[in-house]
């Protein structure tokens, strides 16, 4: 069994900056479909970056140019660097994987195609 822990997240200001980790353990492959998702209070869980085992990477459009999605194959590791944060991001953070394949590559933002998850971080971006 795969299991997901985020950490990093926090209360910043807005423009601040935050990175996000998601550390995988168990039988993990660095080579998963894996992606991050966010919700606000209130609202549905959106898709905010993924990425596959080609090294392709796709981007909500409200966090093109500010989020960056990065691994790290030999820790197990997935990070999402936020930058010009805005009071919008706030939400909890959560990452997944598609562990059903150790080669995948689909860069989606449906959570049915994700069948582990993290627990969530909190964000939250204050005025």
């Amino acid at each position: 069994e795969v299991q997901l822990v985020e950490s990093g997240g926090g209360s910043v200001q807005a423009g601040g900056s935050l990175r996000l980790s998601c550390a995988a353990s168990g039988y993990a492959s660095g080579s998963y479909c894996m992606g991050w998702f966010r919700q606000a209070p209130g609202k549905e869980r959106e898709g905010v970056a993924s990425v596959n085992s080609y090294g392709g990477k796709r981007y909500a459009d409200s966090v093109r140019g500010r989020f960056t999605l990065s691994k790290d194959t030999a820790k197990n590791t997935l990070y999402l660097e936020m930058n010009s944060l805005k009071p919008e991001d706030t939400a909890i953070y959560y990452c997944a994987a598609d562990t059903r394949w150790t080669r995948c590559s689909l860069l989606t933002f449906a959570d049915q195609n994700y069948n582990a998850w993290g627990q969530g971080t909190q964000v939250t971006v204050s005025s």
